[in-house]
């Protein structure tokens, strides 16, 4: 049975765009059509531009003093501790040029998976009144999976974008959509995002104005 996910008011949503650095795809050789997935993520940052929806980037970079503060008993982070990788103020913690910020665009650098847990990112959207989430981001069994149950329990409504995540483990990835995220979230594709931002204002491509 196909589910009609609910309206989506672009005055009160957010794409969090996660992760979609130069360093983290140079590091994930296996991932199916890269251009494609940029492109495709490009497209859903425009349409929901075009509906004056708010943009949040997340990116992990690290200070030295964050290094340094890595315990060892997390096996992830204290491995890139000790490599001395993601710098903040290196290239390889920078945007992907094809999704680069905007002036008025929220950022945030976090030092862990998720999105919310390591930033100031929840308050700066409880600030502008966001109560729902678009998610797009790589890896999906990393900082997808973590941003998403934690904002499940910090009650926002929440939509992933099913052709905007992606995880060099097919199975893994296929797990996560099908069995995990939809108790958690609407699963939606690029093109239902266009839909929904469209029915939210059905005039708009008719008068110009929203």
């Amino acid at each position: 049975m196909t589910v009609t996910p609910p309206p989506l008011d672009p005055r009160t949503a957010a794409l969090l765009v996660m992760d979609y650095q130069q360093g983290i795809l140079a590091s994930l050789p296996g991932l199916a059509n890269p251009e494609a997935l940029l492109s495709r993520v490009a497209g859903a940052i425009a349409d929901m531009r075009a509906h004056d929806a708010a943009i949040a980037y997340v990116r992990v970079g690290f200070t030295e003093a964050d290094w340094a503060a890595i315990p060892p008993a997390n096996k992830t982070f204290s491995f890139l501790g000790r490599q001395h990788l993601m710098h903040h103020e290196e290239p390889d913690s920078a945007f992907h040029a094809q999704l680069a910020p905007e002036p008025g665009d929220i950022t945030v650098r976090k030092t862990r998976y998720g999105a919310l847990s390591t930033t100031d990112l929840d308050r700066q959207l409880r600030d502008r009144g966001i109560t729902t989430l678009v998610i797009a981001g790589i890896t999906t069994s990393g900082v997808v999976l973590s941003t998403v149950a934690d904002a499940a329990d910090r009650d926002y409504q929440l939509y992933v974008l099913s052709d905007g995540v992606t995880d060099p483990d097919p199975q893994v990835h296929q797990t996560l959509m099908t069995s995990v995220f939809p108790r958690l979230a609407h699963i939606i594709d690029t093109a239902e995002l266009r839909s929904l931002l469209h029915e939210s204002h059905p005039d708009r491509e008719k008068t110009g104005r929203a």
